[in-house]
């Protein structure tokens, strides 16, 4: 199995979760995130899950790292999937190649285990690689069917970052072969209609939504998980890209993980 070691890459994973110059809040709040997910994934058939938001901006990527990094900390093995191939970023957060990836083994160039990095003992990654010019129709592919079976056999976790959702679908073709999607908005930034309609669609397409990250949420300020109704900006694909976040620095406050009913809004997140 040949596997790529990247070790500037540990001292980065070990820097955003660990570092004295992340919050101690922020550390706690994703260890806390953490364990809901495991209790919500305990009776799952499958522990592979993918990390969402409505639109741009509001920091999957960012969680999708972090979470990976948060599971991989209890000792048990943890995969990060960069599954949003039309706007990767999660190599350039950790600073390794993307030479080949996830769109090479679906293109049937790689096998998996050629593209993995390795970033330390309990956690690897595969990138998105290079952006092909039809990512929903390799995402809904026999072969990503095969290997997230594959990678769910032979990692304690699996955390897929996909695109946002209001700006294509691939979420929903990939959310189908996951125990489900966490969806991550940011406070005073997502706007609710934008919401609403990521878990409609959830809904409509029989996807599981296991919970919401809010991020840059101030508990101070007496708000709650309620949302001001900004006015709705479209998320064209040419405006499609991710703000620079420095995984876990600059959050206004922690992140938080609710779980949400499908039946219901999401003023409860």
């Amino acid at each position: 199995m040949a596997i790529k070691s990247k070790t500037d890459s540990k001292q980065t994973a070990m820097n955003i979760s660990e570092s004295r110059h992340v919050p101690f809040a922020v550390v706690e709040a994703y260890k806390a995130i953490r364990t809901n997910l495991t209790f919500l994934l305990a009776t799952s058939e499958t522990k592979v899950f993918g990390i969402t938001s409505p639109g741009e901006g509001e920091g999957k990527s960012t969680t999708s790292v972090n979470m990976a990094i948060a599971f991989s900390q209890l000792g048990d093995k943890a995969l990060l999937i960069d599954a949003d191939m039309r706007k990767s970023s999660i190599h350039k957060k950790l600073k390794i190649e993307n030479n080949a990836g996830l769109s090479n083994v679906l293109a049937g160039f790689n096998n998996y285990s050629e593209v993995i990095t390795r970033i330390n003992d309990t956690f690897d990654v595969i990138t998105a690689g290079q952006m092909p010019p039809n990512p929903s129709e390799l995402l809904g592919s026999a072969r990503f069917k095969e290997l997230v079976e594959t990678v769910g056999r032979e990692y304690s976790y699996v955390i897929m970052d996909t695109p946002p959702m209001d700006v294509v679908t691939d979420a929903l073709v990939i959310a189908p072969h996951t125990a489900g999607l966490v969806l991550v908005v940011k406070d005073h930034v997502t706007p609710t209609d934008a919401i609403n309609r990521a878990i409609e669609a959830a809904k409509f397409a029989n996807i599981n939504i296991l919970g919401a990250v809010m991020n840059a949420a101030n508990p101070k300020s007496g708000r709650g998980y309620g949302y001001r109704k900004y006015g709705y900006r479209k998320y064209g694909y040419r405006k499609y890209g991710y703000s620079k976040y420095g995984y876990g620095y600059g959050y206004g406050s922690t992140p938080t993980l609710k779980q949400t009913e499908q039946s219901e809004t999401p003023n409860q997140q």
